[in-house]
């Protein structure tokens, strides 16, 4: 039977949040943003040469050799059941006062923001974001029906007092007050920003007086090449308010997926009930075996140095070949950085002649609510080559300036 077979046929059948969002690209689209021969600074991936493949090999083996009758259970080998004490040991040395008990594993943190969705969402209920912010997090609200609020964002990360700002008048106006925040605090994706300690410490009181969950999803929050660590959401948060979102993705490799919440005990009750991933309990055992030999904290020492490397790389390049009229930002660590391009350039309408240049890029508007941010882009560090950095970012310089009509770099 033919695609078109199908077309309005089952249309019924759908969810309203899926019904009302046909017409949009799914989860995961913009990785298909490419070109033949063109450098891809689309990616937001851990580079391949940073897997530590020797390493889990390792470690599956010793599982096997440990537990050979649980290593491939629904229950899982003791490594799995004991990752959630590494999890545990490793928010403590983030100044995160949390047990086990509080921990929920999933399958990513993907996954683990989808529970979130599912634990605290209704149709209709709003939800606040960073404006910009990581793309897959608004799928997800979507999906749940939620209306989505977007708040600006400067060099110290979300503007609070413009959200405190907002909440006063919702309440003051009889408008629905948030039910959740979602946010990115360490080396943001996509600006790269870090929200200060200040800001946190406001965002919380926020979320006391208004009643609002934060979900603070923190990635990147272990890659800091310069700079001093900002204590974490969590580490600051007496209300149990704030849930927390983190993953081995990038601190090991994506293809584990193997994620986590932390929460206040009685939340993360209802996180762990609401779960209906299952548990991949081999991976975990896997990944618990791996953890428990020392190799993480090798491997995230040698992540540090490898992506700072590239970070500086990436901004001494942009330094070199970008025109006049262009910003970026400069990030402690993680893997992005925000382009804004001069005013009236369109970084989705650039795209096709930055691809014929050479160079493929995420348009900036993927990343807001409502669809803002036309003239802004994000790149990545991670996963390119210093070649492929050198020809990417050169490419991107040519193209804005043909289509910004701007002579020179922005070192000249």
């Amino acid at each position: 039977m033919g695609t078109n077979d199908t077309d309005g046929r089952f249309t019924r059948l759908f969810s309203e949040g899926v019904t009302d969002s046909m017409d949009e690209p799914g989860y995961g689209s913009w990785r298909s943003i490419s070109a033949p021969e063109a450098v891809s600074l689309s990616f937001g991936f851990p580079f391949p040469a940073s897997f530590p493949n020797d390493e889990l090999l390792a470690a599956a083996e010793a599982l096997f050799d440990e537990a050979p009758e649980t290593a491939l259970s629904y229950v899982g080998s003791g490594a799995a059941n004991e990752l959630a004490s590494v999890v545990v040991e490793r928010a403590r040395e983030r100044g995160i006062d949390c047990d086990e008990d509080q921990v929920v594993l999933t399958n990513g943190a993907t996954h683990a923001i989808d529970v979130a969705c599912a634990t605290f969402l209704d149709p209709g209920d709003l939800v606040v974001v960073e404006s910009p912010t990581f793309m897959g997090a608004l799928k997800l609200f979507r999906n749940y029906g939620v209306d989505v609020a977007g708040v600006g964002m400067d060099a110290d990360g979300l503007d609070v007092a413009a959200l405190a700002a907002d909440l006063e008048r919702r309440e003051a106006e009889g408008r629905p007050l948030p039910k959740l925040l979602y946010t990115i605090p360490d080396f943001h994706n996509p600006t790269g920003v870090t929200l200060s300690r200040e800001r946190r410490e406001r965002l919380i009181e926020l979320a006391e007086t208004y009643g609002f969950v934060v979900l603070e999803d923190d990635p990147y929050g272990e890659l800091r090449y310069h700079g001093e660590r900002v204590p974490s959401l969590a580490a600051l948060d007496d209300s149990g308010l704030v849930v927390r979102v983190n993953t081995f993705s990038k601190t090991i490799a994506p293809g584990v997926r193997t994620g986590w919440l932390i929460a206040h005990e009685a939340l993360a009750d209802q996180l762990r009930r609401v779960n209906a991933g299952g548990r991949n309990t081999f991976t975990q055992g896997v990944v618990g075996r791996y953890c428990a030999e020392g190799r993480l904290e090798e491997n995230v020492a040698d992540l540090v140095e490898a992506y700072g490397e590239r970070r500086d790389h990436m901004l001494a390049r942009l330094e070199a070949e970008m025109p006049p009229g262009v910003e970026w930002s400069e990030p402690d660590g993680g893997f992005f950085v925000w382009v804004e391009l001069p005013e009236g350039v369109d970084a989705e309408e650039m795209l096709p002649a930055a691809a014929d240049e050479g160079v493929v890029y995420l348009p900036g508007h993927l990343f807001h609510p409502d669809d803002s941010g036309r003239n802004c882009l994000r790149i990545s560090f991670s996963h390119v080559s210093f070649d492929e950095m050198e020809r990417g970012v050169a490419a991107l310089g040519r193209t804005v300036r043909s289509v910004a009509n701007v002579e020179g770099a922005a070192s000249d």
